[in-house]
């Protein structure tokens, strides 16, 4: 058969053909009556297609990144071809651009096209065909984004910490369903480990989302499952389907706490940790293209409208120093040595950017005129500072071990602190050195965030003097509203940091307790100077937006991850002018 009469081969023949080749002559009555014009195939389950949906990524005000993933059947040999079009209408009437792709086993099958050419601030429809069977994939919608005067406001949902074995996506799908323009997603896309491991829970045991690969992802093909998977659940499906996305990693789409050239959860006995970096940041950049110019450098630059600077960062693998741990710095008898630790964690060489990203922030911020000056950084920024009397008993609480007898003990020693804290606030003259101290001598609690590394914060907000600065986080499954203070205690700026899809947040300490966990969201609120808000029970998504004149976040929690539910809830909102 020549090229010429390939190409022609219409859909029913196709499917006619390669069931015959295949000797599946049983299944060709329900794939002959069940195909429609629009290429549903009802008869061929899962068998082959766009089944993974669409989506789209790093919009700017004249191209957007367009992908899919094609599934071939059994029977189709070497790369499929696929056609894609855009348009700017439903109908595709006209088609406004269109080109081919080929789909391949080297690339896991995966399409990625960077569309250029397009007018700012415009809604696209857009879909992928296989040019053989003519099968389609379902209509994906994306945008450009405004160039300056053209709109008066700008809205993200920012969300992050996704682990498909802890629950439903529903705050994917309250996503999908909100008039944000642009997803931005701060990482832990996925999560590296096993079935029964993190995450897994006897309330979402029925729900049959056990990890797959059920082993710890390490190799390229784990990864690569793992993110099929994911993309497999219907939420996050419509969530790509109808927003673009503008995605960095973390450190649990490689492995839990990484920083340059390791991981806590990478051990000898699991390979080179070098070829599990390379594994993992392929298939990231498989599964959510990003428009960079090396794979190992995601930092990039997005304007929004004029309104807004944003500033992806990756402060996770190319230029973290490992962090620092408590633990390392006691000594006979179980005595802190504060002076080495302070040496340490005061190291003006200490870094989670690196040297070239750093000089890139720096220029960013400077040749920025935006009223805005947006950070998308997968760590908290703003300073978790705590009695340090109270972290031994956080540390006990972290790691499992929330007794009666030790909450107790927690709620007792945060309520006397508490009471010294508002006598200082009102002036009290009765309150002794000995009890200040208590109070104002803190360390920060979560040596993997930017409390970690305080010089370089130093350094970030010199940079951003005369910037209004805004950080939006992840990472830590809590929603948080943070002043942003330099080491002079002068106010540069404010955090809104996202709860989780999924993961469990401090509720988690406390058995599920969300009484529980929300006085101690309540106590923390109290006793660490920057912290405005805390919610330590629900899962959720930031809706943040941005004017010429204010930069507001609205903390939207769903009900369940128990049981599908789009509907949320706003927690707190909140505007810096």
């Amino acid at each position: 058969m020549s090229e010429k009469n390939t190409k022609k081969l219409n859909r029913r023949a196709f499917l006619k053909n390669t069931a015959l080749l295949s000797g599946s002559v049983a299944l060709l009555p329900t794939v002959l009556t069940s195909c429609d014009d629009d290429g549903d195939l009802p008869g061929l389950p899962g068998s082959f297609g766009f089944l993974e949906g669409v989506a789209s990524f790093d919009p700017s005000q004249s191209s957007v990144i367009l992908w899919s993933r094609y599934t071939p059947l059994l029977t189709e040999a070497g790369d499929a071809a696929i056609r894609w079009e855009v348009a700017e209408n439903r109908a595709f009437s006209p088609v406004l651009k269109s080109g081919s792709l080929s789909a391949s086993a080297a690339n896991d099958y995966t399409l990625s096209v960077d569309v250029t050419g397009l007018t700012p601030n415009k809604k696209y429809f857009y879909r992928f065909q296989n040019e053989l069977s003519q099968v389609k994939s379902v209509v994906g919608e994306t945008l450009t984004l405004p160039a300056a005067g053209q709109v008066s406001s700008v809205k993200l949902a920012v969300v992050s910490c996704a682990n498909y074995q802890t629950g439903l996506f529903n705050v994917y799908g309250a996503v999908a369903e909100s008039e944000a323009d642009v997803v931005v997603h701060l990482g832990d896309y996925i999560y590296e480990y096993g079935r029964g491991e993190y995450g897994a829970n006897p309330a979402t045991a029925a729900l049959n989302r056990g990890h797959l690969p059920t082993v710890e992802v390490i190799s390229l093909q784990d990864y690569r499952i793992r993110y099929k998977q994911y993309r497999s659940d219907k939420q996050l499906q419509k969530a790509h389907q109808l927003k673009p996305f503008i995605c960095v990693w973390d450190d649990h789409e490689l492995a839990n706490n990484a920083y340059i050239d390791g991981a806590e959860n990478h051990q000898p006995n699991e390979g080179s940790f070098s070829q599990r970096k390379q594994n993992a940041q392929q298939a990231w950049h498989e599964y959510l293209p990003a428009r960079v110019a090396s794979k190992d450098k995601i930092f990039r630059r997005f304007d929004l409208g004029g309104l807004a600077n944003l500033l992806m960062l990756d402060t996770r693998l190319l230029g973290r120093d490992k962090q620092l741990d408590y633990a390392d710095y006691y000594g006979s008898g179980n005595v802190f040595n504060a002076a080495a630790f302070a040496a340490a964690w005061l190291n003006p060489n200490r870094s989670m950017l690196g040297t070239e990203q750093r000089a890139w922030l720096a220029s960013a911020l400077a040749s920025s005129s935006a009223k805005w000056q947006v950070l998308g950084s997968q760590v908290l920024m703003g300073k978790m500072y705590l009695p340090a009397e109270l972290l031994a008993l956080v540390a006990q609480l972290a790691s499992g071990g929330a007794t009666p007898a030790l909450l107790a003990q927690y709620t007792a020693l945060a309520t006397a602190l508490i009471a010294i804290k508002i006598r200082l606030q009102q002036g009290d003259p009765t309150v002794t050195p000995a009890e200040r101290a208590r109070v104002e001598t803190v360390l920060p609690y979560n040596l993997d965030a930017w409390d970690g590394y305080p010089a370089e914060r130093e350094k970030l907000y010199a940079a951003a003097t005369g910037k209004k600065l805004i950080s939006i986080a992840g990472d830590t499954h809590n929603a948080w509203y943070n002043d942003l203070t330099d080491a002079s205690g002068r106010k540069v700026g404010a955090e809104f940091a996202c709860s989780s899809v999924t993961s469990p947040g401090f509720e988690a300490l406390f058995g599920g307790n969300t009484a529980a966990a929300q006085s101690f969201a309540q106590s923390n609120q109290l006793l660490i100077n920057d912290l405005n808000y805390l919610d330590a029970s629900q899962r959720g998504y930031v809706l943040a937006e941005f004017t010429a004149t204010t930069a507001t976040s609205q903390w939207r929690y769903v009900a369940s991850i128990t049981a599908e539910s789009t509907t949320t809830t706003t927690g707190k909102v909140v505007s810096e002018a």
